[in-house]
């Protein structure tokens, strides 16, 4: 069973998957819906990924692969 802590973790590594994914299928939207909130300079940054869909497609691949990387190695601490 996982303890609080591990299952923040788990959760936190599905959801940077989630995200990376979604990245990759509709990167103008995934840019869009992150630049709703947040400082300025964050919400600058996240405008413009919404005209550069192939750099956030490769930060969404970037987020799968560390999402992926951190379930391995949290699951090898079990």
């Amino acid at each position: 069973m996982l303890v609080p802590r591990q299952r923040w973790k788990h959760f936190a590594a599905m959801a940077l998957i989630g995200d990376g994914v979604m990245a990759l299928i509709c990167p103008r939207h995934d840019a869009a819906v992150w630049a709703t909130g947040g400082p300025r300079p964050w919400r600058r940054w996240m405008h413009k990924l919404e005209d550069r869909p192939m750099l956030t497609r490769a930060i969404g691949a970037a987020q799968i692969a560390a999402g992926i990387c951190w379930a391995m190695y949290e699951e090898r601490e079990d």
